[in-house]
């Protein structure tokens, strides 16, 4: 078994940069990725979460101009930032 991971890579293209989170896991399934981003869906059982996580992190990054992505690109399981700069 490999141990778990996480990568943080910065790009920065014009008028924008991108930060990219990468994990280990194997992507997210496409009934999720449809509703992730929704205040209050979680995977998790009841009691163990509240499933705003990403909701909370879209609406912050939107305030200042930016979008958060699930990358379906990705092999593992990656999330891209993009802000002005």
């Amino acid at each position: 078994m490999t141990a778990p991971w996480v990568e943080l890579s910065v790009e920065e293209r014009p008028g924008k940069i991108l930060f990219a989170i990468t994990d280990c896991g194997s992507g997210i399934d496409e009934t999720i990725v449809k509703k992730m981003m929704q205040p209050f869906f979680s995977t998790k059982e009841v009691g163990r979460g509240t499933g705003l996580g990403l909701s909370i992190s879209k609406g912050i990054i939107e305030s200042h101009q930016g979008t958060l992505e699930y990358d379906r690109s990705s092999p593992n399981t990656r999330f891209v930032v993009s802000l002005p700069v």
